[in-house]
């Protein structure tokens, strides 16, 4: 598994997880009405936003360089030092790890390479395995905002999670020290 830039050849990939409904159902924007071309502009627009320090989207990828998901570091704020952090994976490679290793390597990225102090999420309440990811990945909870937001013909609740650049230190020390 390996993260780069998205590229054009990314496209039929993303449209695949963002049409379907296993995937998209925690979604709060209409994934499902995504066309090629959107995808496309989305893609160009994102080469943009890395250059300039706004956004960074990643193609998750195998060692095919085949494309299986995408990872975000997005609306990096440089004063506070902080970025929103979003994950979607085609369902072909659920259950594999790759959630969990993209994670890893974008929090590294993200306190190592930027130099961010935080990274944040938020995630529909009852979206049980993202959840667990995000825990398992050293994101700790900082609370919920009840009957928030609409999604899908419902009214849901949102969980807040994130990492400081110090606890993800002290959990890199705890597995450096783990593995001895």
């Amino acid at each position: 598994m390996k993260l780069r830039l998205l590229e054009k050849k990314d496209v039929l990939g993303m449209l695949e997880w963002m049409h379907d409904p296993a995937v998209n159902c925690f979604f709060r924007f209409h994934a499902d009405s995504m066309t090629e071309e959107k995808a496309l502009s989305f893609i160009e627009n994102a080469k943009k936003q890395a250059e300039e320090g706004k956004n960074y989207h990643f193609a998750i990828t195998d060692q095919n360089d085949e494309y299986l998901g995408t990872i975000s570091l997005k609306e990096v704020d440089w004063e506070a030092k902080v970025a929103e952090y979003a994950i979607s994976l085609r369902k072909m490679v659920w259950g594999r790890g790759i959630a969990t290793q993209a994670t890893k390597e974008i929090l590294k990225y993200a306190f190592e390479t930027l130099e961010l102090n935080k990274i944040f999420l938020n995630v529909i309440s009852n979206h049980e395995k993202a959840i667990h990811l995000y825990e398992k990945c050293g994101f700790r909870f900082e609370g919920e905002f009840k009957n928030h937001i609409f999604v899908k013909g419902e009214i849901k609740s949102l969980q807040w999670f994130r990492i400081l650049k110090e606890e993800y230190l002290e959990d890199q020390m705890k597995n450096e020290n783990t593995a001895k």
